[in-house]
């Protein structure tokens, strides 16, 4: 009697056919379905009483009657996990000085290039004088040594990673160092003036290219801050002993003017043969991650100097680079003028202010980095810029040479570490997504300074006198401070 109610109650059908259920299979107890396909391999464990998922079927697809198997070889696939893509931070091993072997040699190849460039920028100064006597010129014509040198320096900025992908950092040193070698020998020839300009012109190529591949070679080494601490040091080493040199070569030995550069080919020279040999097979020991990310900055650096000036910090601190930049190489190129003319001082004599003020910035990035990065960068450089234009004013107006040579060498002291400091300063504020591009666009920037602050010191000083270089750095000390009270605050990085 049960049974019979509950047969008129429901009614089975299959998917595949009409057919009515007999009595029999209606009261049959269900069995515990087998397992569609076995999944024994690690990535997909099951227990030994699980049943695989299947797609149900589309609606169309259950109403033909008919579902089309999928094959096993599909399901294998699907249910196999996804392979992760690497991580863009993951954490890599990073090189040292001693590993992999050449890089002890390629240490030494980017510090002997940076003494090279030092040797060059230091002595310009010095030597300046005795350029507008020999070629009859004055201040005007003289600084477009300083414009030919920062259009080369901005020029390799901009080929800087197209040239890298195509020939490798080898290559690319190798070139860089050809050219500013090649460029020596005029000078050593003391050659037209036109041609002297042209050959700063590839000189500031050169240097831009050992700047940036010491950077970035050093930068990345195990203890990176002293590696860079070494490369910047040959730099203050020859940016000291140059002007001494240059200046008792001119009024000791009484050679030309153009025979210290005798010195600054033979350092070409030995640089070309030591940088492309040990920088040879560079690429091979970069680690995937690396070229990728490599291949990634080639592509959209430039589009990134572009766009990185919509940024505030990096606006900003492109101005600040500019300004300190500019201050930098005009103290350094016309304060033996102004010393000469204005306060008549004896060129044998005052030729070695220069070393005192490549000394002071020196001893400034060795000594005074560290009581920065203690009381802070931010406050420690405004008291460096006011202290700055302080020793300026009185080098303008304190008639005295010793005083005056103090007074420069104090205010090289007062600058040496603004550079570094500024630079983690904008570090900070950047993402490590931007950071590349951004300091790009600053270091092209200061570059530019580097050459119109001195080329409008030279042009003003022909018209009224010297004494324009200390307003005109002054200025430029007072644009540093502007800028640097728009930087914004440092905020806690949430990357």
């Amino acid at each position: 009697m049960e049974a019979a109610m509950f047969r008129s109650l429901i009614e089975v059908r299959s998917h595949t056919s009409d057919r009515p259920v007999t009595p029999d299979e209606a009261l049959r107890p269900l069995a515990t379905p087998a397992r569609a396909v076995q999944r024994t391999y690690p990535g997909a464990p099951h227990n030994a009483d699980s049943i695989e998922l299947e797609r149900m079927p589309r609606q169309e697809e259950a109403g033909s009657g008919a579902v089309t198997p999928r094959r096993q070889s599909d399901d294998l696939e699907m249910s196999r996990p996804t392979t992760p893509d690497p991580a863009p931070d993951a954490v890599e091993a990073m090189a040292s000085v001693w590993h992999p072997f050449m890089n002890r040699f390629r240490l030494l190849a980017v510090c002997l290039a940076n003494l090279g460039n030092a040797l060059s920028d230091g002595a310009a100064g010095a030597l300046i004088p005795y350029m507008e006597k020999y070629y009859n010129i004055g201040y005007g014509v003289v600084s477009l040594i300083f414009v030919g040198q920062a259009i080369g320096f901005v020029v390799a900025a901009v080929l800087l990673d197209v040239l890298r992908a195509k020939l490798g950092r080898a290559g690319l040193l190798g070139l860089g160092q050809t050219l500013m070698t090649c460029a020596y020998i005029p000078l050593v020839a003391t050659a037209p003036f036109i041609l002297v300009v042209f050959s700063f012109f590839f000189v500031g190529f050169g240097i831009a290219i050992n700047v940036a591949m010491g950077n970035v070679f050093c930068g990345v080494l195990q203890n990176g801050t002293l590696m860079l601490g070494l490369l910047h040091g040959s730099y203050g080493l020859g940016g000291t002993t140059g002007p001494l040199i240059a200046t008792a070569l001119v009024t000791v030995a009484g050679a030309v003017w153009s025979r210290y550069y005798i010195l600054t080919l033979s350092i070409g020279f030995a640089t070309l043969a030591l940088s492309p040999w040990a920088f040879w097979g560079f690429e091979k020991e970069l680690s995937p991650a690396a070229r990728e990310r490599e291949a990634r900055q080639d592509s959209s650096l430039m589009l990134g100097m572009v766009t990185g000036l919509k940024q505030g910090i990096v606006l900003l601190g492109a101005v600040f680079i500019f300004a300190y930049q500019g201050a930098e190489v005009s103290i350094s190129g016309w304060v033996i003028s102004f010393l000469i003319n204005a306060r008549g001082g004896d060129p044998s004599s005052v030729g070695y202010v220069s070393a005192g003020f490549w000394a002071g910035i020196t001893l400034g990035r060795f000594c005074l980095s560290g009581p920065a990065q203690r009381i802070g960068e931010k406050v420690f450089v405004y008291g460096l810029v006011v202290g700055a234009i302080a020793f300026q004013v009185l080098v303008w107006w304190v008639p005295n040479i010793v005083g005056n040579a103090v007074a420069v060498s104090i205010v090289g002291l007062l600058l040496g570490p603004i550079y570094p400091c500024a630079v983690a300063v904008f570090m900070r504020g950047m993402s490590r997504r931007d950071a590349l591009s951004g300091m790009g666009t600053i270091s092209a920037c200061g570059s530019l300074g580097g050459a119109v602050a001195p080329f409008l010191t030279g042009l003003l000083a022909q018209a009224v006198g010297t004494y324009v270089l200390h307003p005109i750095v002054i200025a430029l000390f007072v644009v540093m401070l502007l800028c640097w009270y728009g930087i914004p605050a440092e905020r806690k990085r949430t990357e």
